[in-house]
């Protein structure tokens, strides 16, 4: 250990704000990667001038509501040591929010937390895996998805798919059900997604895993004929079959297939997972590290499902950059570690932000050696980036497809 560590490691064990630990600069910054939606980042600089960055979940038309979020967190970060992190975390649930959450609110607490950990690695010269018990494997298996963004008929998929696998990919995520997002399908929808499953199949062969992906649309009836249908192709998992809040529909749906169920991206904080295990609704759990609350609430979440016998996928819709990263240092303490998502779209962007940034290597990502998050900001491009706001969308005039 450096005599600097070493100074603020005694420093620690003496005072609640170690001399030079306090956090005195935050700045959030904006990218539009020309591709869906916004990328939100964190920094935060420490009065010995560390820095640590972190990344906020985003949906469409939704960052600026973000960005507002954490300007308004980080008047309660400002002056705090960046090792009070759990400390800060309850603080923001319990006295900022007065225990009222909502995306926004979770998705830039994640940020600060994980901007918290990158700094507090760098100052100790440790990765955070390091900080959290140490590291349990060396190698992260990651799925790729959003390659089927905007395709339509099967060979469309089949090609795009086999171009995934051509990459090194041995696992792949998709969603074939034709759009629009509703609680009921028409037999020519499924029909459609059945078609292009199959294409699928056939184009990548029997060693490829496919992961499909409902993002919480059907009713139970439609969920469960649609998934029945499905394996018959060799489906690695059905992913959110229904709406995540509803453990009752879950869990009948999960009793009715042989396929893993998943849920979890849209549930924070392990108050929202407790009641997915007490209901035996999922086979496998998919918290973000970028909305679930930061680093140490993922790897707390794990915990919690290691006695239930759940497996956990981290979700990653995110850049490849800063919450890959913080993803892999949390799924590194993790016994029941899975897979974690890789979004093969935002992989350009990503290394402009980290020209560094984690990189599969036929499907796996190797445990990262450097201090903190494991990867290095070029802040210069980041700093370069003005905000533009992601292309307008329009919406169909009428609710129902049926």
């Amino acid at each position: 250990m450096s005599s600097t560590a070493t100074a603020v490691a005694t420093a620690i064990a003496e005072t609640p704000c170690p001399p030079g630990t306090a956090i005195e600069r935050i700045e959030t910054f904006v990218i539009n990667p020309d591709w869906r939606k916004n990328l939100v980042f964190v920094r935060v600089e420490t009065a010995d001038g560390v820095v640590g960055w972190g990344e906020a979940y985003t949906q469409y038309d939704r960052d600026r509501a973000i960005v507002e979020q954490i300007a308004e967190l980080s008047r309660c970060l400002k002056g705090r040591s960046v090792f009070g992190i759990k400390n800060f975390c309850q603080i923001a649930f319990d006295d900022f929010a007065q225990r009222r959450g909502s995306l926004e609110f979770f998705a830039a607490l994640s940020a600060l937390e994980q901007a918290m950990w990158d700094a507090a690695g760098h100052t100790l010269g440790q990765p955070v895996y390091n900080l959290l018990g140490g590291p349990m494997r060396e190698r992260f298996r990651v799925y790729a998805n959003g390659w089927g963004y905007g395709l339509e008929t099967p060979r469309e998929h089949a090609e795009a798919a086999a171009r995934m696998v051509a990459q090194g990919f041995d696992a792949i995520k998709m969603d074939p059900l034709p759009k629009p997002w509703r609680t009921f399908a028409t037999r020519e929808q499924m029909d459609v997604a059945v078609k292009i499953l199959a294409e699928v199949r056939s184009a990548v062969g029997d060693g490829v895993e496919i992961l499909i992906d409902n993002h919480r649309r059907l009713a139970p009836m439609h969920a469960i004929a649609l998934a029945q249908r499905y394996e018959e192709y060799g489906i690695y998992w059905f992913e959110e079959p229904c709406q995540a809040h509803n453990l009752q529909a879950m869990a009948q749906i999960r009793r009715r297939l042989r396929t893993p169920i998943v849920t979890g991206e849209e549930l924070y904080t392990k108050s929202a997972f407790r009641p997915v295990f007490e209901a035996e609704a999922a086979d496998i759990i998919n918290p973000d590290v970028s909305n679930v609350g930061g680093i140490l609430e993922l790897k707390e979440i794990a915990a919690m499902a290691e006695p239930f016998m759940v497996a956990v996928s981290p979700h990653n819709y995110n850049s490849t950059s800063v919450a890959l990263a913080a993803t892999v240092q949390a799924a590194a303490t993790m016994p029941n570690f899975l897979i974690t998502e890789y979004f093969v779209p935002l992989e350009s962007i990503s290394h402009q932000v980290a020209p560094d940034a984690l990189v599969p290597v036929q499907g796996h990502i190797e445990l990262p050696r450097k201090p903190g998050l494991g990867i290095t900001v070029d802040e210069a491009f980041i700093r370069a980036q003005t905000y533009r706001p992601p292309a307008a969308r329009s919406f169909r005039a009428f609710h129902s497809v049926l």
